[in-house]
């Protein structure tokens, strides 16, 4: 273990979905700020090996990493923060983590004791835990435990975590427990009991938190502080008030105010290398709140009930709308209610058109008809993954005229293949093994709308899909107007299609929102806004 790595574990109570990755996102953007290399960590308590076969509205989005990892939505909070790649080591399940231990005992490496949750599985919690600090490369490592504190889920991750401090040292260990602090309008009062109750359960499991970040939606009075630190056991300058914020973005600056990271460096001893050096984020923010401009967009797609799904696609607007001071008002339009009938109706305002990613036919003719209306209509669209598989099948269908023209996901049979499977993945079983996942390569054919964005000619993009652009349809397909302007320059696969002499129609094969972040938005993002802006100004 690298003994001069510091590590930080975030625990939550009272309720879940309190915003623990944002918190940990935030403190490791303000340590990052004072010159510390940091990275983070999620470790889910759930049994599926990873949220690969996840429903989006159970978990929302699956997140992928270059490595081809998929992993949970956080992870995307701490790549958008950080500005820095995870990995397949940044977020463990239970079932990753039983899986490892069953494995193990099945090679016989336990040399036949009897395999237990204390000390086997709570072991290789804990190999988990150190082994990005191991590497060296960081100062800090943070590590958010997913669920809630008393979960049955979560007993081991909170055991591996109080036997952490031990292996570790007080001096490299620290709890920060996030908790709701709730206001009852009828007794006027904002309660503390349920974070007493919840640091009680906390102790009880033999963890003492060392910072309480109590989220709420009015300030926290002095009294209030005094009371959750004389009940809590934590110093009064160790309860940081988080108070709802406009905008997941501010998170930092309000932490930094309430000084989370002066409160961190002091208990691990780090001394800081540099002021806090947040210019960038403040630039960003100036610009999140003051747009000169605004645009309508449509993200259409079959789990708008639950925006979560689209995270990722939903924050690189965020990103690129700042960068060039616009603001981007997204409509969530399900494509199960999209039809020829009513589509005029409910595009008639938009000033571009993005159709989602997502699996499964649910949606799809839907889907058919948005391309079909911004085509014609001369809308910018942007299409991503199945998106993008949309307009090669509406091309082939009302340009080409191949009327059953079909991906071999919604007719396996379907006379013109344009989307299929290839050849070397059709005897796989295994749902996830089927899946072309993570960071390809892609030539960019010079003058191309995509070209033009990334202003150079090899980009490096994440994908997750499993059906390809099927190339004995692409010279028809070439020759009638879809053009192929991005390819993989190992496999000729096509991973980018542009119609000629539209003002702005791309369609990608891969995830371009998973690598958008704050200090780099995502350029086909920006492009797409900024043909937005200049279709609404015509």
């Amino acid at each position: 273990m690298a003994s001069n790595t510091k590590y930080i574990f975030i625990t939550g109570g009272v309720t879940s979905s309190l915003g623990k990755g944002i918190i940990a996102a935030s403190l490791g953007k303000l340590l990052q700020a004072r010159g510390f290399k940091v990275t983070i960590q999620k470790f889910d308590p759930y049994l599926n090996i990873d949220p690969g076969t996840l429903n989006p509205y159970e978990h929302g989005e699956c997140y992928v990493t270059d490595d081809g990892a998929e992993t949970d939505l956080d992870l995307g909070h701490y790549e958008r923060f950080l500005n820095i790649p995870t990995s397949q080591d940044n977020n463990i399940t239970t079932g990753r983590i039983y899986n490892n231990v069953i494995t193990k005992e099945r090679k016989g490496e336990f040399l036949g004791k009897t395999v237990q949750v204390i000390p086997h599985i709570t072991d290789e919690i804990k190999a988990n835990f150190y082994k990005l600090g191991e590497e060296g490369k960081f100062d800090v490592v943070i590590t958010e435990i997913g669920g809630c504190v008393g979960d049955i889920e979560s007993l081991p991750f909170i055991e591996a975590v109080r036997q952490a401090k031990w292996d570790l040292g007080a001096n490299n260990f620290l709890v920060i427990h996030l908790t709701l602090i709730p206001y009852l309008k009828a007794a006027k009062e904002l309660k503390t009991k349920p974070t007493q109750h919840s640091v009680k359960q906390l102790l009880e499991a033999g963890i003492q938190p060392d910072i309480l970040v109590c989220r709420t939606e009015h300030h926290l009075p002095s009294e209030v502080k005094k009371k959750l630190a004389l009940f809590c056991n934590v110093q009064l300058n160790s309860v940081i008030e988080a108070m709802d914020a406009d905008s997941i973005y501010d998170v930092p600056l309000l932490m930094k105010k309430e000084k989370l990271d002066e409160r961190v460096m002091t208990k691990l001893k780090l001394s800081s290398k540099e002021n806090t050096d947040l210019e960038n984020w403040k630039d960003f923010l100036g610009k999140l709140k003051n747009p000169t401009q605004e645009v309508n967009i449509g993200l259409i797609g079959k789990y708008i009930s639950l925006p979560d799904a689209y995270k990722s696609i939903i924050e690189a607007f965020t990103h690129a709308g700042a960068s060039i001071e616009c603001e981007v008002n997204l409509r969530l339009i399900s494509s199960e209610e999209i039809n020829s009938e009513n589509i005029i109706q409910k595009f008639t305002d938009l000033d571009g058109i993005v159709v989602a990613p997502g699996f499964g036919e649910r949606g799809f003719e839907g889907k058919i008809e948005t391309v079909k209306y911004a085509r014609e209509n001369n809308i910018p669209f942007l299409g991503i993954c199945l998106g993008m598989q949309v307009a090669v099948i509406e091309y082939a269908r009302n340009v080409l005229k191949l009327k059953t023209a079909n991906s071999t996901e919604m007719d396996a049979d379907t006379p013109d293949p344009v989307i299929a499977l290839m050849e070397e993945q059709k005897n796989i079983d295994q749902m996830g093994g089927t899946m072309r996942l993570g960071s390809y390569a892609c030539d960019l054919k010079k003058g191309s709308k995509a070209f033009q964005a990334y202003g150079k000619s090899k980009i490096h993009e994440r994908h997750r899909h499993r059906y390809e652009f099927n190339n004995e349809y692409l010279t028809r397909m070439e020759e009638g107007g879809l053009v192929a302007t991005g390819k993989n320059p190992e496999t000729g696969l096509v991973e980018i299609v542009e119609v000629k002499g539209h003002p702005w129609f791309v369609g990608v094969q891969f995830h371009p929102e998973y690598k958008s972040t704050v200090l780099t938005p995502q350029p086909l993002f920006v492009k797409f806004i900024q043909a937005a802006i200049d279709k609404k100004i015509k």
